[in-house]
Parts: structure tokens; sequence; C-alpha cells
């Protein structure tokens, strides 16, 4: 229950972040199932363990509220004895989800981005508004200035046909009405016109520049009763994206083929390492072959090792030349150095994300792990089973996750952390968490009851008031 509980919150909240791309553009029911299949599929790694936090803090507090758990601890069974089975079946739920997000994920990443690209490169249905200029079809400008109720009947239509890149104002349709009709195929627009005329300008000319002279040009009038016309569309329909345009990305991979592809993101960077150490020496190898100035080569070695007498040495129009010749070379060198360094930062941010994709693997499932050891002993503390406390509970727990999760990553990709430190830090941070409060439940400690606060504030205070005493 808690498990489809999170995976329809997460649903949701993947609806609202895609919802402008999916308004209006007439998607069948099949498609929207698809999406929604393959939506579900990929939060199921962030919503297991919530529903773990949420299961294991809903069965320990209902165990503990009708004294279930008293019962057997004075019956010699200890709280670790009683968690035995659940740690298992969590264990075994931990190794599936590393089976479902090394297998499972990368496919259904795949397929969601697919259709998703799909569904943002379809455009949206024909809406023709009223006294606007509508442009949603390719080389043509539909302007009506009344519309019938239902949408069925055009009045007072003008269109003007923009296929005339030379002029694209030349030809101009007005029509007293019309109905507007897209095909079952969304291929074509079927646009039946009343009582209408066509104004077309040039038609046949033949010479690409626009004649000067008025009289040379040419002009065609059409008058009509009833005129259907059939305009191609584009876009209109769904359909998805090669899947083959993003396999690339670390996202769609296993844990092998992240491991392949991090070796070989490695040595391309390490070639690209070598190529840029290597420029000093060919820039000095370079000028070395370049013929020597007939001054600089009657200047003894002694002199050579002092520039700076070398240097005034020379002629006024030389130094000018050796500057200028010395600028615009360390220019060309540190642009050089500059696309080098450029390459391999590109390959750091590949080597970055594959890397925290292959972490990603591992994280996930010991967090499942972790929050059954958070939630298992909050629900043997606070004795409170149902809906109520432990969903508030498990959402605080399941926020600070998030947000540390989320820095974390944050760090690790822009190379502020190295990789495993950011994809970590939540698992490092709640661990300690677990542990505690496993330790705490196991002693049958007293940590959220509110008596015992009291009692130890009571006990403070008459401390306080005794020396108090004492000093006077």
């Amino acid at each position: 229950m808690t498990f489809f509980i999170s995976m329809f919150i997460l649903v949701m909240q993947f609806l609202w972040r895609y919802v402008d791309d999916l308004i209006g553009k007439g998607l069948e029911w099949s498609v929207m199932g698809e999406l929604l299949f393959y939506a579900s599929l990929q939060v199921i790694p962030m919503a297991l363990p919530l529903a773990i936090l949420l299961a294991s803090i809903m069965t320990f507090g209902n165990m503990g509220e009708n004294y279930e758990l008293i019962a057997l601890k004075s019956a010699g069974i200890s709280l670790s004895k009683i968690m035995r089975p659940l740690i298992t079946l969590t264990v075994v739920t931990a190794l599936l989800a590393y089976a479902f997000s090394n297998n499972v994920l990368p496919v259904a990443n795949l397929k969601l981005v697919s259709i998703l690209h799909g569904i943002r490169q379809t455009r949206l249905e024909l809406d023709i508004k009223e006294r606007v200029f509508y442009q949603g079809v390719d080389d043509f400008t539909i302007k009506v200035q009344d519309k019938a109720r239902d949408g069925s009947m055009l009045y007072d239509v003008m269109i003007y046909d923009h296929t005339d890149r030379q002029a694209s104002n030349s030809n101009v349709t007005l029509a007293d009405s019309g109905k507007l009709q897209m095909s079952t195929d969304k291929k074509n627009l079927l646009l039946t016109l009343f009582d209408g005329v066509r104004y077309d300008e040039k038609v046949g000319f033949s010479n690409e520049r626009r004649p000067s002279n008025k009289e040379t040009q040419q002009f065609r009038t059409d008058v009509f009763k009833k005129q259907i016309a059939v305009i191609q569309l584009q876009g209109f329909d769904f359909s998805k994206t090669d899947e083959g345009l993003f396999k690339g990305s670390d996202k769609m991979k296993n844990l092998k083929q992240l491991s392949h592809d991090i070796d070989s993101i490695e040595k391309e960077r390490l070639v690209y390492i070598k190529t840029l150490e290597g420029r000093s020496e060919l820039f000095y190898f370079n000028r070395m072959q370049q013929p020597r100035d007939e001054r600089l080569e009657a200047i003894s070695e002694a002199q050579i090792l002092n520039i700076d007498s070398t240097y005034h040495t020379l002629s006024t129009s030389k130094q000018q030349m050796i500057l200028q010749n010395a600028t615009r070379l360390t220019r060309d060198h540190k642009q050089i150095l500059e696309d080098q360094m450029r390459f391999i930062q590109v390959e750091d941010v590949r080597l970055r994300r594959h890397n925290m994709e292959l972490h990603r693997k591992f994280t996930l499932s010991f967090a499942c792990l972790i929050f059954f050891f958070i939630g298992a002993p909050l629900g043997a503390i606070i004795r409170k089973g149902g809906l109520g406390m432990p969903v508030v509970i498990s959402i605080f727990f399941f926020i600070v996750y998030y947000i540390v999760d989320t820095m974390g990553v944050k760090f690790a990709k822009e190379g502020v952390w190295e990789v495993y430190q950011g994809m970590w830090l939540s698992s490092a941070i709640l661990l300690p968490i677990g542990v505690f409060l496993t330790y705490k439940s196991a002693t049958d400690s007293s940590l959220l009851n509110s008596d015992a606060y009291f009692m130890f504030i009571w006990k403070i205070k008459e401390k306080l008031t005794f020396f108090k005493v004492i000093n006077k």
C-alpha cells in the first residue's frame, strides 16, 4: 500500500513537471498510457525507499500501540530478533532494487526520453482565435473575425499564402465564411471556403527580381462560390524520436556499459592531457627550426645567455619585429592551450556523469536498508500506527534525505567534491541516525516520550534551586 502511495505522489510530480509539454497536443490514450508506464518505472528507485520507511514505521508503530512489542520482549525475544525476518526481506528488496536499476531502469529511461522528445516536437492542435493572426500552419497566416460556438464554421476569413519566398504577402484570399477540418491522420488540413475572392500578384512572372515598373507587374483575381484547399501539415502527428539518439547518455546504460565507457573516457582524457603537455615542447621545437637572424648568428654564446643585452644590441626595427612575433606566438599558443583545456573539461564532465550514475546503482538500494533501520526503531519508539504520525515522520526524513542527496549530487556534478563523496553524502548522514535509533529502541529508550523530557527539565530546575539555597 505504501509503495503505491509513494508511486502515485512521484508520478503526479512528474506530470506537473511536464504538464506544459502535454497539454494541447491531442495525444492518444495509448501514448499517455505508455508515457505514464515508463514514468512509473523511472520513479520506482525513489519510491521504494520511501515506501519501506513508511511501512516499517506503520508496522512497528501498530505493534507498539497494541502492546505486541511489550509482550514479545516480556517473552524474552529481543528487538533484533523481532526485526530479523524483516531485515532479511529488506535485504532481498534492496538486491532486487539494484537488479531493477541495472537492467530495467536504463531501458525505461531510454523509452521515456524518446516519447518525451517526440511529444515536445509535436505541435499544438489547431486553435484559431477570433481577430488574431494564427501562424501555426507553415507558410500560411489565417485570421477570422468570428467563429461559431462549436468551432465548425469561420466567418470573415483572411488567408495569407507565404509559399512565394520572394514576395511573401503577394497571395491573399478573402472569404465570407469557411470550414476548417483536419484529416484523421493529421497530415493534411482541409479548408473549405465560401463566397470569396483570391488575389495573386506576379502570376507567371519569370524574373526573380521584383520589377520596378508597376505596369510590367502581373495580377490575377479569382472569384469563387466554393473552394476546397488541401494544405499539407507537418509536426501535428505524434511520432517517437529515434532511440539511437539517446543511447550514449549515462542514464541509458547498465553497470557493465558504464564501466566500459568510463575506461574509454579516461583513455581519451589521458590522450588530451599528453597532447597538452607536449604543446610546450612542440612550440619550442618549431621555434628552433626557424632560420636565425644573421645578427644573432654573430653573437657569442655568452651574450645569448643575457637576453636583455642581446635584445638591446639589435636595431629598433628588429626589436619591434621580435616583440610582435613573440606576442603573436604567445597568443596562438595560449589559444591552443585553452582549446585543449576545453576538450579536457568536456571529458571531465562526461566522466563525472558516468561515475555518478554508477554510484547511483548502489546508493538507492542502500537507502532501502537505511530507511528500514530508521523506520522500524522509530515505530517501536513512538508506538503510533496508521497513516497519521508515521506519514509526518516519513515525509520529514524523506525531505531531509532528498535535500541532502540533491546537494551532494550538485557538488559532485560541478566537480566541487569527489563523485563518491557527493553521491554517498545522504547515506553517510542518515546511517548514523539509523544506528542511533536502533540502539535506543533496543534499550527501550524513551527518546520521544515527552514525560521523560519534562522530568529531566524538572530535575535540572531542582538542582539549580538547591545551588541557589547553598549560595545564600
